[in-house]
């Protein structure tokens, strides 16, 4: 096994672990109602996506 000859700095192990923080998800506005949903995903109030009703709503 490879066995490391320099204890990594904290800075480089920092900057590798830069990428790792959790993001806010990106958010838009349904054409149907106006709520705000995950992109690419069918609207969970009303059940459209791309212009269709593709799940069925119970009220």
């Amino acid at each position: 096994m490879a066995i490391p000859k320099r204890r990594q700095s904290k800075t480089r192990s920092r900057k590798r672990r830069s990428h790792d923080a959790v993001k806010p998800l990106k958010l838009q506005y349904c054409s149907e109602c106006g709520q705000a949903k995950p992109s690419h995903t069918a609207c969970p109030t009303c059940g459209h996506y791309m212009g269709r009703t593709v799940v069925k709503i119970n009220d």
